[in-house]
């Protein structure tokens, strides 16, 4: 397929999904809508999509807001209280309301994010972190893809990091120095989408780290010197 032909196809999805013709608009994240504050969503998103992996979003975000009306146990999103906080006692919590699936791996990532969060942040939060960087993303891809990706397990794949971007921008208004740098988050619907829209041939159905960088990279080629960008802000 040519390039113009596949932009305007893009464009009549997007023309289509605006008009309400592709279904609704629900993230999974508007769980989360008129039951965390502003000033604190930062840090909740950033540790729920820390186990946004292989699992219904909606289930997880439904969960985490649950935790967050538990008063006594509204801790667990507190990067600094969590990075300290002994492991049973956190894994009680995140198991009963099944933020955590996995009761080994999933508390033990979500107390290393914290850690990590603390080892790159002057005050051990979320936006501690995203001002050490300067509201860059390129500093951030450094930060967590590549200098502190030990703590940051799923974070730092290409699909959940450029979610997590774009999920910041949209539910707590921050404004990205070198927004370009969002890629397409590669998911499994991106991808059958990208195979039947044809910029990518089925073999990237099979899903690995390299097929996603492989779609991931398609978008980001045939997008330039259009007007469309890989995720579009809200």
């Amino acid at each position: 397929m040519e390039k113009s032909s596949f932009i305007e196809n893009v464009k009549l999805l997007i023309q289509m999904h605006a008009e309400g013709l592709l279904g609704g608009k629900k993230m999974p994240e508007d769980a989360l809508n008129g039951i965390v504050p502003k000033d604190e969503l930062m840090n909740v998103l950033t540790l729920g999509m820390a186990l946004n992996y292989q699992r219904n979003s909606y289930k997880l975000w439904e969960s985490v807001a649950q935790a967050y009306l538990d008063e006594s146990s509204r801790w667990i999103f507190n990067p600094k209280i969590v990075s300290e906080s002994d492991l049973d006692e956190l894994r009680s919590i995140l198991v009963h309301y099944r933020v955590a699936l996995q009761p080994n791996r999933h508390p033990e990532i979500w107390q290393r994010v914290p850690k990590g969060i603390a080892q790159s942040s002057l005050n051990g939060d979320v936006i501690g972190l995203i001002e050490s960087a300067h509201f860059d993303i390129a500093v951030l891809k450094s930060i967590i893809e590549l200098k502190r990706k030990p703590e940051f397990p799923y974070l730092s794949g290409p699909k959940i990091f450029n979610y997590w971007l774009y999920a910041m921008e949209t539910f707590t208004g921050v404004c990205w120095q070198s927004r370009e740098l969002i890629t397409i988050a590669p998911d499994t619907h991106i991808l059958k989408a990208t195979v039947r829209l044809g910029l990518c041939s089925s073999e990237v159905l099979n899903g690995s780290e390299n097929d996603r960088q492989v779609v991931a990279q398609a978008w980001e080629k045939v997008l330039i010197e259009s007007e469309l960008s890989t995720i579009i802000e809200d």
